[in-house]
């Protein structure tokens, strides 16, 4: 199954090429499906992440300790300043500006980098189905320059089976030669006509039309199947996993509700357990209260509701603090 398409436009401007002028847009042509795993602590599942630090001494770097620099011999090296990078930037003229017309088997498959869909926007339609048919007629690709995220890159438009596409090409210092590589020259090796006969007739019997659908990343649907059998076996962890005998504080960025949901629910298991001894030992308190009021009803049976409630808080306190014996007098 072939990747989604994206709507979403990641670049607006025009073709131009001599008096022509096409407004269009790029879209993605790929979409990547690598298995991207994360750096954890094995004690607690956090996240590691990358820390800038100075590699002679260890020492950890602040971002205004940091600054940019080009080493133009072995350990010499040139700083330059955010402003001077940004003076060096390319202008930007949201053009994809055709410099050439070549044929496209002319261009090295080493110099494909990553390709766009091209679209054309608003009133562009007609000059856009103009290049694209005479691209497929006459053979040629456009050779151009774009400025992309304020990077510039040297591009082929080339004419596909739905509309134009952008493939971003490598700079020519960017493609290494093949100088001292173990390649067969014409005196090396010899290849008979019956082996050439006998490879051919082999590729004819393998020829088939091109399915790219019928090929997998094995590897990636591997890991993606071992992720989801852990996961329905019970093996996944949550992260920051309180180590023993250690409490678990909840940072301001990453909250794992599930963890503080079972720690409120311990809290209260024990709150409740609490409350329930306090509510035993009630009853006796109570009894002994009310033995002691009523024999003060007795002796004073009119008191203001204060004077009850002031006498009812001292037969609680009595029940647990030990009067103190009144001495005799001289």
């Amino acid at each position: 199954m072939a990747a989604p398409s994206s709507t979403r436009t990641l670049w607006k401007g025009a073709i131009s090429f001599g008096l022509v002028y096409i407004p269009v847009t790029l879209h993605s042509a790929t979409a990547e499906h690598r298995m991207k795993f994360n750096l954890l602590d094995k004690r607690t599942m956090n996240p590691v992440g990358n820390k800038q630090v100075n590699k002679a001494t260890g020492e950890a770097m602040q971002k205004e300790e940091v600054v940019k620099g080009f080493e133009y011999e072995k350990d010499q090296f040139v700083v330059v300043s955010p402003d001077e990078i940004k003076a060096a930037l390319p202008r930007t003229t949201q053009t994809i500006e055709i410099e050439s017309f070549v044929d496209g088997a002319q261009i090295p498959s080493t110099y494909y980098n990553k390709p766009y869909y091209v679209a054309p926007a608003a009133k562009g339609q007609k000059p856009y189905l103009l290049l694209l048919e005479t691209l497929r007629r006459t053979g040629k690709v456009g050779i151009a320059r774009v400025v992309i995220s304020t990077r510039q890159h040297l591009a082929a438009l080339f004419p596909a089976e739905q509309g134009l596409v952008l493939e971003l090409l490598r700079w020519h210092d960017e493609v290494r030669d093949t100088a001292g590589l173990p390649l067969p020259g014409e005196d090396d090796a010899k290849v008979s006509e019956r082996e050439l006969k006998m490879a051919e007739q082999l590729v004819n019997e393998l020829a088939d039309k091109w399915k790219p659908e019928a090929f997998h990343d094995e590897f990636r649907e591997k890991l993606e199947k071992l992720v989801e059998e852990k996961v329905k076996a019970g093996e996944g962890e949550h992260i920051m996993k309180p180590l023993e005998g250690e409490e678990v504080k909840p940072s301001a960025d990453i909250i794992d509700l599930t963890e503080l949901l079972r720690r409120s629910l311990r809290k209260g298991a024990g709150a409740k357990a609490a409350q329930e001894e306090e509510e035993e030992a009630r009853p006796a308190a109570r009894k002994s209260a009310s033995r002691r009021k009523a024999a003060n009803d007795e002796e004073a049976p009119a008191r203001p509701r204060r004077a009850a409630a002031a006498s009812k808080t001292a037969a609680r306190a009595s029940t647990s603090v030990k009067a103190k014996p009144r001495k005799k007098a001289a």
